[in-house]
C-alpha cells in the first residue's frame, strides 16, 4: 500500500493529452508516474494510422525505447500499465521484470513467450466486451496462459464499450464504463 511507481504506456495513438490525463489522475491519487513518449512526439487521430505509425517503426524498436524509458526507474518495482498497444508493451516489460509489482491493462493483452514465469504478478485487465481487437476466445486462451505462467489475473469486461473506452478523445470513450474502471484500477493499484 502506499504510493506506488508507476510506467504508463500510450496507446497506438501515441502521447497524447488523454494519457496525459490518465498520469494525472494516477497522481492525484499519490501515485509517482511516468509516460515515456515511445512515438517520439508523433500523435495520430486514427486506429489505423497508428498502426501505419506503429509498423513504421516497428515493434522491436518500441519495446527496446520502452525498456530503455523503464530501465532507470525498475530497481524500485514498478507497476507496468498500458493503453491498447502500450499494454501489450507493458505486459512484455512486466513478464521481463521480476521485480515489477503489479501489471494493469487498459484495452488490450500480448502474446506469451511459452516460457513466462512469473511469482505471483498482479495483474489487472480492462476491456470492451465485445472488442474486435480482443476477442473472447482470445482472452481466454490469454488468461489460461498468464495463470500458467504464475500470473494472479482479474479480467473485467464492459459490455457495449468501445475500444478505447477510457479515453475522453475518442469515439470509443463511455464515460460510465470509464469510471468504473477507473475506480476498480485504483483500488488495484492502492492493494499493491
Amino acid at each position: 500500500m502506499g504510493r506506488m511507481d508507476i510506467m504508463l504506456f500510450h496507446s497506438a495513438y501515441g502521447l497524447t493529452p488523454s494519457v496525459e490525463a490518465a498520469a494525472e489522475r494516477l497522481r492525484a491519487a499519490g501515485h509517482q508516474v511516468w509516460t515515456p513518449d515511445l512515438y517520439g512526439g508523433r500523435t495520430v487521430g486514427t486506429v489505423e494510422e497508428g498502426v501505419e505509425l506503429r509498423d513504421e517503426i516497428g515493434k522491436d524498436e518500441l519495446l527496446k525505447r520502452a525498456v530503455l524509458a523503464a530501465a532507470p526507474y525498475s530497481e524500485r518495482g514498478l507497476v507496468y500499465m498500458g493503453l491498447s498497444l502500450g499494454a501489450s508493451i507493458a505486459q512484455t516489460l512486466a513478464l521481463g521484470d521480476e521485480k515489477a509489482r503489479g501489471l494493469l491493462l487498459f484495452h488490450g493483452t500480448s502474446d506469451l513467450a511459452e516460457s513466462a514465469s512469473v511469482d505471483e504478478l498482479p495483474v489487472q485487465l480492462h476491456v470492451a466486451d465485445p472488442d474486435p481487437f480482443e476477442t473472447h476466445d482470445w482472452l481466454s486462451s490469454w488468461y489460461l496462459q498468464m495463470r500458467k505462467a504464475g500470473a494472479d489475473v482479474e479480467i473485467y469486461r464492459y459490455p457495449g464499450a468501445g475500444h478505447v473506452f477510457t479515453d475522453a478523445e475518442l469515439p470509443d470513450w463511455d464515460e460510465e464504463a470509464a469510471e468504473r474502471a477507473w475506480s476498480v484500477a485504483l483500488s488495484f493499484i492502492e492493494d499493491l
